[in-house]
């Protein structure tokens, strides 16, 4: 069995429109506004001929759930005064102008239906990718005030309402979301969409500038794929284990976590290796450690679904810690499911059962550690004490993976540093970035639970661009807590090719090589 591997195909896709999308945007955009004022499919085919390249759908199993137009179009047209119609030539997008420097986000439409499932956020995404990829400007649109007929008592004009919502001191659906989106306002247009009377008319004029504009080195990425994002943002979960009475519990403090870090706007999310062992609390029966293993693996449908669900929920990548797992040939094996917030599922087995993870609980290792491929680039992941093997992060990164996640479990200080001092010789030699999380937390009483010591950190390889110490985030010994940090893969990549040491371009290949095999059957 194949350690990393796609047990779902992806639920949730932002892609590229297609003509055989313009029947659902039909509906869709009627069904978000009415049929009167619902784009036609002569405006949805007219956007996609002026700027295939701009126009963006969210499909959730086969169904359109979101739509995003876009067109290019010149400075001064964009940050001048002017109405929806005016500027996007009546909807069709015909204002589209090849040379323009910024991009002009005309529509963007969400099915009621799916709101909680961050599909705005998505499509946000997607046009500020479009944007940097372009090398343009920044991106500029119209946005409604949904809230501004409601409130026109208290508030005299609408700029007092737009300031108010700037300040914090109002939420607006819709311009609440832009600005933590990091869309700021320059602007009102008055009579932008006379027939939003919600708005009365009126909408804010928001940018949203292009952080990298300057030249600089390519970002690395798979052949064929889409340019990765500069920067990436990683949260690392340190959780403490207590005592829960059923599963509903363990979900909710998962869910918690993942809230937390989708609210702060992470690409990733980790939680430590072996994190259902919290499950043993809720029956805690006296078994022998080898049934009480089995038992806990019955739980795996639900810890699979769980982190699928929040992920696609929270529009976030959950690597989520480890889950003993039943495998087809009868073994346990420890197994770290990650969850993409398009809803696909890997799996990467643990290689290197520890000596007490064998003798104990009668754990067997997996054959094989395999690059997954995520919309922020490729990542591995290495369980534990498999960091402890030099050559499971080489054969990792030799795959492309940027950023090793490596979730891991340690009962006493001892264990832990030589998990620690492992993964950051790992990011060094690798010249990659590797994220540790853990558990901390005690369960007196419970059976088959040993005592837990964690401090989670995100480590760097040690060079000038990168954190002091080679340390981007770290957190106190033992405490419940979540670390984050920004990443970024433009240094990652002047690093492997001008750094001040150039491990994976100075490696002896004339001396020495590493071949992976794959154990029979």
């Amino acid at each position: 069995m194949a350690n990393s591997k796609s047990s779902h195909p992806a639920k949730l896709v932002v892609r590229q429109a297609q003509l055989t999308d313009v029947p659902q945007l039909v509906e869709l955009t009627a069904g978000v506004y009415s049929k009167e004022w619902g784009h036609s499919a002569e405006m949805l085919r007219g956007q996609q001929a002026h700027f295939a390249q701009g126009q963006f759908v969210a499909e959730y199993e086969g169904r359109i759930v979101g739509y995003c137009a876009t067109f290019r179009i010149d400075e001064s047209a964009a940050l001048s005064p002017h109405t929806w119609t005016q500027i996007t030539g009546g909807g069709f997008g015909s204002r589209h102008d090849p040379q323009g420097d910024w991009l002009y986000g005309m529509e963007v439409v969400v099915d009621p239906a799916y709101r909680g499932m961050r599909i705005g956020q998505r499509l946000y995404s997607a046009r500020k990718r479009l944007c940097t990829e372009l090398k343009l400007r920044g991106i500029v649109f119209g946005g409604r005030l949904p809230g501004l007929a409601k409130r026109r008592a208290k508030y005299k004009n609408a700029q007092d309402y737009v300031q108010a919502v700037v300040e914090g001191k109002l939420r607006d659906q819709t311009l609440s979301f832009q600005l933590r989106n990091g869309f700021e306002v320059i602007g009102l247009l008055p009579e932008y969409v006379p027939s939003d009377h919600e708005s009365l008319g009126f909408a804010t004029h928001l940018v949203w500038r292009n952080p990298s504009l300057h030249d600089h080195p390519d970002v690395p990425h798979v052949s064929g794929g889409p340019p990765l994002p500069n920067n990436v943002r990683l949260a690392s979960v340190q959780y403490q284990q207590r005592r829960i009475t059923s599963f509903d519990e363990f979900a909710r403090q998962v869910e918690y976590f993942t809230d937390i870090a989708a609210d702060y706007n992470a690409d990733f999310v980790t939680f430590p290796e072996l994190i259902t062992l919290q499950l043993l609390s809720i029956e805690n029966e006296e078994l022998p450690p080898v049934q009480t293993i089995r038992k806990l693996s019955e739980w795996t449908p639900q810890v699979k679904e769980l982190f699928s669900r929040l992920a696609v929920r929270y529009n976030i990548n959950i690597i989520g810690g480890s889950h003993p797992t039943l495998m087809d040939d009868g073994d346990i094996h420890n197994v770290c499911y990650v969850c993409l917030r398009d809803g696909a599922i890997h799996e990467q087995e643990k290689l290197h059962p520890t000596p007490s993870e064998r003798n104990v609980w009668n754990i067997t290792g997996g054959d094989s550690a395999t690059m997954i491929q995520t919309d922020c680039g490729p990542i591995g992941v290495m369980i534990c004490y498999d960091s402890e093997f030099p050559e499971v992060a080489r054969h990792l990164t030799d795959q492309g993976a940027l950023i090793l996640f490596t979730p891991f479990c340690t009962d006493v200080r001892e264990g832990y540093l030589r998990v620690r001092y492992s993964c950051q010789a790992r990011a060094i030699e690798n010249q990659c970035y590797v994220v540790m999380s853990g558990n901390v937390g005690n369960l007196p009483g419970v059976n088959n639970f040993d005592i837990q010591y964690g401090q989670s950190c995100i480590l760097t390889p040690c060079d000038f661009p990168f954190a002091r110490d080679g340390i981007a985030a770290d957190s106190t010994p033992n405490i419940e807590t979540v670390l984050f940090a920004d990443l970024s893969l433009e240094s990652l990549a002047r690093s492997r090719n001008n750094g001040t040491v150039q491990n994976l371009k100075d490696r002896r290949f004339d001396l020495y090589e590493m071949r992976w095999r794959r154990r029979p059957g």
